[in-house]
């Protein structure tokens, strides 16, 4: 998996350099994700800063890189309008100020509550289901800058067009050229990461003339700028104008409750692809109380908020960056590049972004997982299929998220229930011992019932469950109706080689469960469940 990403030990050089390569593939993103929150470029990229530098200090995974991500814009949209309905331009962004606030102390109660362990419930499937339909999103993302903008209608609405011709053409080779350099550079040299270098190359022939191609200052002007940065520091919001009332928390809550567990999501997500990438562990609670204190952050100096970007992680972790210093180095970059060197970094040729972008997308795809046709159970291609397409098509990564668990979940009671198998072990006309075998839960219990038969049976039966085990409720129920049923018929149930956590059970339920359990044998052990492949 992952086989473009080597396995290595980060140095400060490389977490340097990669940071910076971090930090001039963020300008773009940032923009673009400004845009689509309804919100200035300026907050988008002072958003990428506050957001990146503190999680990068005090999060739960060296390595990765956070900022203003397209799936919390999507969301602090809907705080951006609500509150130009209420109000204008400066009440959406104080709507968006108290909405950002919400959102950091419901993830920094998460992180309290110690709420990042359940990301560990994530089945595998769902994981390749993820990264497959993130790198598509990210794929059909640089689509957009294939475009330049037509006209602009009487409503504002901004149209734009594909490019063609000769502008076509350059923009496809020089997309070609960055993503040859990223890839062949390596077997010449690692002293500089092969994507910084793909872009300051690029970026060094269009500054001085040598091809006229489209540039991070036309992407500004496409979406209703100037073509320039401005170098303005972000001031704290202000917040006169608003009533804290109920109405308006009522109106807000919702909204911040999305962004936090998109962000969270998405995050914990994220750590859990580079613990794989680099054969360590991140620490998820951390993580949830450090971007939790990002967007409170961000909010009080008026940005977007963001959580971890899966794309930029990537470029950082193939660029050699490991460890904090990569993205504290990339946060005080792009804090650099806006304040003094705007100019040039708006004259970057947004095709050898584009570049990096695409070779980004090709190593974090799961193309190994195009091979399980026909070689893992349909019910697992069906997990991966579904997580991926809601992914693409809805854009909403919680949701692929929760759909994946609960088909996973499903799939998983199906088969279990499938798998409680009753065995006579031993039959005298006096007594019959029965082995049990298997998960016996809400999803078994009707096919555990019905293996017995208490008019019928013998006057003792015995269940043996060295090799079985009571999850739930309804485990528990079953056995005291089937214990009813054997009283009622003047018989015997009796249950032995109970595990200690089962017996537990049992003694928690006190009189809801009226059966006799054996005293267990010495020797008896639990079977456990084998891990499917």
């Amino acid at each position: 998996m992952f086989d473009l990403f080597q396995r290595k030990q980060g140095t400060y050089k490389d977490d340097v350099l990669s940071g910076l390569t971090v930090a001039l593939a963020l300008v773009p993103e940032a923009i673009a994700f400004s845009f689509l929150a309804g919100v200035s470029p300026l907050i988008g990229l002072w958003s990428a800063v506050f957001v990146g530098l503190i999680t990068a200090s005090m999060g739960g995974r060296p390595g990765m890189i956070s900022g203003a991500t397209g799936a919390v814009a999507i969301v602090a949209a809907k705080a951006v309008h609500l509150g130009e309905l209420a109000g204008g331009e400066d009440m959406g962004l104080k709507y968006l100020f108290v909405t950002l606030i919400l959102a950091g102390i419901l993830q920094m109660a998460a992180g309290a509550l110690k709420l990042g362990r359940f990301i560990r419930l994530v089945p595998h499937p769902v994981m390749i289901g993820f990264v497959n339909g993130l790198a598509i999103v990210i794929g059909l993302g640089q689509l957009g800058f294939f475009k330049k903008l037509a006209t602009v209608t009487d409503d504002g609405t901004r149209v734009m067009e594909w490019l063609s011709g000769g502008p076509l053409a350059l923009m496809i080779g020089l997309v070609l050229a960055s993503m040859a350099i990223i890839h062949f550079l390596p077997k010449l040299t690692k002293a500089v990461p092969s994507a910084l270098a793909a872009i300051l190359l690029i970026g060094t022939l269009g500054y001085f003339g040598v091809f006229d191609t489209r540039t991070i200052a036309d992407v500004l002007k496409d979406g209703g700028g100037d073509g320039t940065l401005s170098n303005a520091f972000p001031v704290p919001a202000n917040l006169a104008g608003l009533s804290w009332d109920w109405p308006f928390l009522k109106t807000i809550l919702p909204i911040s409750l999305t962004i936090a567990l998109v962000g969270l999501i998405e995050s914990l997500m994220t750590l859990q692809l580079i613990d794989e990438i680099t054969e360590t562990r991140g620490r998820g609670n951390r993580e949830c109380l450090a971007q939790g204190g990002a967007n409170i952050l961000s909010g009080l100096f008026g940005g977007m908020g963001g959580c971890a970007m899966i794309g930029q992680s990537l470029i950082n972790i193939k660029s050699g960056g490991r460890g904090r210093t990569s993205g504290i180095t990339a946060a005080v970059a792009l804090a650099l590049f806006i304040l003094f060197a705007g100019p040039v970094i708006v004259q970057i040729p947004i095709a050898s972004l584009v570049g990096v972008m695409f070779m980004v997308v090709i190593g974090t795809f799961e193309w190994s997982s195009l091979k399980t046709f026909g070689k893992v159970p349909f019910s697992e291609i069906l997990v991966i299929l579904a997580v991926t397409l809601v992914t693409v098509f809805l854009h909403n990564l919680a949701l692929a998220v929760f759909v994946g668990v609960i088909l996973s979940a499903l799939v998983f009671a199906w088969e279990s229930s499938r798998h409680v198998h009753v065995e006579l072990v031993h039959d005298t006309p006096d007594e019959r011992i029965y082995s049990l075998e298997g998960l016996l839960y809400f999803g078994s219990v009707r096919d555990f019932t019905d293996h017995f038969q208490a008019r019928s049976d013998v006057m003792n039966i015995v269940i043996d469950f060295a090799r079985a085990r009571v999850c739930d409720l309804s485990g528990l129920e079953a056995i005291n109706a089937l214990a009813e049923r054997y009283r009622k018929a003047g018989k015997n149930l009796r249950l032995r080689h109970l595990s200690p956590d089962c017996r537990h059970m049992l003694e928690r339920a006190g009189t809801i469960v009226n059966v006799e359990v054996l005293p267990d044998d010495p020797d008896y052990t639990v079977a456990k469940l084998k891990a499917r492949a």
